[in-house]
């Protein structure tokens, strides 16, 4: 558990202008990664001495905002990338999580609904990958946070 080591995020916050019009489903995503993000987390900013660190996650101008704080409040630093990498994969996501979504709700069988996710589990790894790789060098991430932290990217991308 990330819970004692200083390289962890204790908080993390979504800009609220970012918000956009989402779904209970997407709600629901956005809390399950949000949770297992806090429940254990590898966070390292470069150079940094250690935190925990409080994360507030937004969008301003097609870039992603990392704005992150130390435990207190005081500022860390602020990391912006551009989200021009991430469209493709991002649109492709949401749009298999639709699909997902609606498989589960509606009359599909086990064996459709596991391809489906099996395709929504594969963009997923492939957005936690390209999230390290924008990252590199910068704020250093396990392959678990990556994943979570591109959940909540791809909420805040549904930003009207």
């Amino acid at each position: 558990m990330s819970g004692t080591s200083p390289f962890r995020l204790s908080s993390v916050t979504l800009e609220e202008h970012s918000f956009g019009r989402r779904t209970r489903e997407i709600e629901h995503e956005r809390d399950i990664a949000l949770y297992d993000l806090l429940e254990s987390n590898n966070f390292r900013p470069a150079g940094s001495d250690g935190g925990p660190y409080r994360l507030v996650l937004g969008v301003e101008e097609n870039r992603l905002i990392f704005d992150v704080r130390l435990a207190d409040g005081k500022t860390h630093g602020k990391l912006m990338l551009s989200l021009t990498p991430f469209r493709r994969i991002v649109k492709d996501y949401l749009i298999v999580c639709e699909s997902y979504f609606a498989a589960i709700g509606g009359s599909h069988t086990k064996a459709q609904i596991e391809a489906i996710d099996m395709g929504r589990r594969g963009l997923h790894d492939e957005g936690a990958e390209l999230l390290r790789q924008r990252l590199k060098g910068k704020i250093e991430v396990d392959f678990d946070t990556a994943r979570r932290l591109f959940t909540l990217i791809c909420v805040l991308h549904l930003k009207a």
